[in-house]
C-alpha cells in the first residue's frame, strides 16, 4: 500500500468526515489519513458530492459525509467504476511508431493524453481532427521520458498548464530534458489513482528508461492496456492487464529484419533485443495468446520499426498465434504514426476519426 496523503483540515469540517489514524500495519499515520484522498486533476474539494478514497486493499470507493445526497457515481466491489448516468468514453490512438507515440481517451468530462511523443503542433492538430483542442485536456500520462514519447510535452503542457501524471524518476528527466516549469502530479509506481471519470492503474515494466511504467485505465464502459515499450512481459505485467477488454500491445520489429538490417549497429540491435528493450512480433503474439483467454477484444499493435518491421509481419504474427488457439474474435489492428487510428468507443464500436 503506498504512503498515505495528508488530507487538507478544512476538508474535514466541510464534509463531516474524519480520518481514521492510529497505527497500521506497524506504522503510525498520526496527521495523516490512513485512507488515500485520489488525485484529481480538476482539483475538486472532496467534500463536493462525496469523497473519493482508496481502500486498503487498492480498491476505490465514495464515503459519504452525514447529511450528504448520495452521488451519481459510485465504485463496485470489483473496482470498476458505475455510474447512474451514461458516460461516453471514446479511444483514439493519434499516432504510434518508433518515432511517435500518443493516445487520448475521453471518459464524460475527463480527457487525457498517454504520452505526447509528436511535436505540440502535431498534437494540436491530430486532436483537432476528432474535434478536441489541448485547452480541454485534463492531464497526459507519462510512460517514461524518450523522445518518441514526451517530444511535444514541454511545450504543450507549459503553454496551457496541462498537468502531467508521472513517477518521480521520470519526472526529473522530464525537468532536467526541457529545463522549464512544469505542473507536475507524482505518483509511486504501482499506484492507482482517479483523474475524473478514469481510474489509473500503474505498474513497472521491463525498459531500458529510469521508471518506466505501463497503465491500466478503467472507465464505466471498459477497460484500456498499455504496454508500449518493454523488452518482455513479466508475471507481474501480464496480470495487471488481463482487465483490459482493450489493449495496446507494442510489436517492435520483426526478428529477421532487425538482424539483416544494415544501418544499426551491433550493440543497438542487442539492446532492442534484450529483456529491457523492445517486444518482437513473436514476442507480441504470445502475450496476446497469454490474454486471449480474458475479456481483451481489442488489440491495437504499436511502436511498429520503420525499418525493421512492417504492418502485415506484424499483424501476420499476432492473427496467426490466436488463430492457433482459436481466439478469432478479437480484432487486431495496426497503428502508424503518420495516421491517427479510427476512434473506437468503449461498449459500442468504431467510428470515424475526424
Amino acid at each position: 500500500m503506498e504512503k498515505p496523503a495528508r488530507c487538507p483540515r478544512e476538508w474535514w469540517g466541510a464534509c463531516g468526515l474524519k480520518p481514521r489514524c492510529g497505527r497500521r500495519r506497524g506504522r503510525r499515520t498520526n496527521s495523516a489519513c490512513a485512507s488515500q484522498v485520489v488525485l484529481d486533476a480538476a482539483r475538486t474539494p472532496p467534500c463536493e458530492g462525496g469523497v473519493r478514497w482508496t481502500w486498503d486493499d487498492g480498491q476505490p470507493g465514495t464515503r459519504r459525509a452525514r447529511g450528504h445526497v448520495p452521488t451519481a457515481r459510485k465504485w463496485t466491489e470489483s473496482g470498476r467504476a458505475a455510474s447512474l448516468s451514461a458516460v461516453s468514453v471514446r479511444f483514439t490512438i493519434l499516432g504510434s511508431g518508433s518515432g511517435g507515440n500518443c493516445a487520448y481517451l475521453e471518459a464524460g468530462e475527463t480527457r487525457l493524453l498517454i504520452d505526447a511523443g509528436f511535436s505540440a503542433r502535431q498534437i494540436r492538430e491530430r486532436l483537432a481532427s476528432i474535434g478536441r483542442a489541448p485547452e480541454g485536456l485534463s492531464g497526459v500520462l507519462v510512460t517514461h521520458e524518450h523522445g518518441d514519447h514526451i517530444q511535444g510535452l514541454g511545450t504543450l503542457c507549459g503553454k496551457v498548464g496541462i498537468p502531467i501524471f508521472a513517477n518521480r524518476l521520470t519526472r526529473e528527466a522530464i525537468e532536467y530534458k526541457f529545463g522549464t516549469r512544469l505542473e507536475f502530479r507524482v505518483f509511486e509506481t504501482g499506484a492507482s489513482f482517479t483523474v475524473g471519470e478514469v481510474e489509473v492503474q500503474t505498474f513497472s515494466v521491463p525498459h531500458d528508461a529510469m521508471d518506466p511504467v505501463g497503465f491500466l485505465l478503467r472507465t464505466v464502459a471498459g477497460n484500456v492496456g498499455f504496454l508500449t515499450d518493454l523488452g518482455h512481459a513479466t508475471k507481474l505485467v501480464l496480470e495487471r492487464v488481463r482487465p483490459a477488454e482493450v489493449l495496446v500491445l507494442e510489436a517492435n520489429h520483426d526478428l529477421k529484419l532487425l538482424q539483416d538490417d544494415t544501418r544499426r549497429p551491433w550493440g543497438t540491435k542487442q539492446r532492442i533485443l534484450s529483456r529491457h528493450g523492445h517486444l518482437s512480433n513473436e514476442a507480441a503474439a504470445e502475450v496476446a495468446a497469454e490474454l486471449a483467454g480474458g475479456p481483451v477484444r481489442h488489440i491495437y499493435l504499436g511502436h511498429l520499426s520503420r525499418d525493421c518491421n512492417s504492418p502485415e509481419l506484424a499483424h501476420r504474427a499476432v492473427a496467426g498465434r490466436l488463430a492457433q488457439m482459436g481466439a478469432v474474435s478479437i480484432a487486431i489492428e495496426n497503428t502508424s504514426q503518420e495516421r491517427i487510428s479510427p476512434t473506437l468507443v468503449l461498449g459500442g464500436g468504431t467510428v470515424a476519426s475526424g
